[in-house]
């Protein structure tokens, strides 16, 4: 019981940080899109505390990821792609396979459209946890739906916080106190 072999339960051995278009021009029409940057570059930081992989997209035509994350991952080349569904984006899914993890924590840009049709897509061959305060959408409507359609499809329902915590597992380690940093 004192491990972590629950499925339900994200591992850092196993999971993969995915950011989904958080491009210049799409950003600025996002609901409350300066919390999302705010919990995005949160989740950046922790996963470099605890070596986690991020995979980045960029949907073409919408102009760079922005600065704020780019900041983040200076060395990231982002998947681009044109399709709304970065699963069949052929370096997209090459890139996830090459990882061979089986839990996906998934943020960015838009909710009802790109997340939507990603995570649907990834339900079958993962476990997705969806961080609702690290997604949106231009309308807030759309926001809703999208997270009430991804959780009755079978994806976890998450928060930054819910998922740092949980990939840390303990506190009073090196860590957690780097860790806290950012959620405080």
């Amino acid at each position: 019981m004192g491990d972590n072999t629950d499925s339900r339960l994200l591992s850092r051995e196993d999971t993969i940080l995915v950011i989904i278009d958080v491009q210049e021009r799409l950003l600025p029409a996002i609901h409350d899109g300066e919390k999302l940057l705010q919990n995005i570059v949160k989740l950046l930081r922790f996963a470099k505390i605890i070596d986690l992989p991020v995979l980045v997209t960029e949907q073409e035509k919408l102009g760079p990821t922005v600065s704020e994350i780019r900041e983040e991952l200076p060395l990231i080349d982002p998947v681009s792609k044109v399709e709304f569904d970065a699963c069949k984006c052929a370096g997209f899914a090459e890139r996830l396979g090459r990882l061979q993890r089986k839990s996906l924590v998934v943020a960015g840009i838009e909710s009802h459209i790109c997340i939507t049709q990603t995570v649907l897509h990834l339900l079958p061959h993962y476990r997705v946890h969806v961080v609702s305060d690290a997604v949106s959408s231009r309308s807030p409507d759309d926001w809703k739906i999208a997270l009430r359609r991804l959780e009755q499809s079978g994806a976890v329902i998450s928060s930054t916080e819910m998922v740092i915590y949980e990939l840390l597992e303990r506190a009073g380690t090196e860590e957690f106190r780097a860790a806290l940093r950012l959620v405080k």
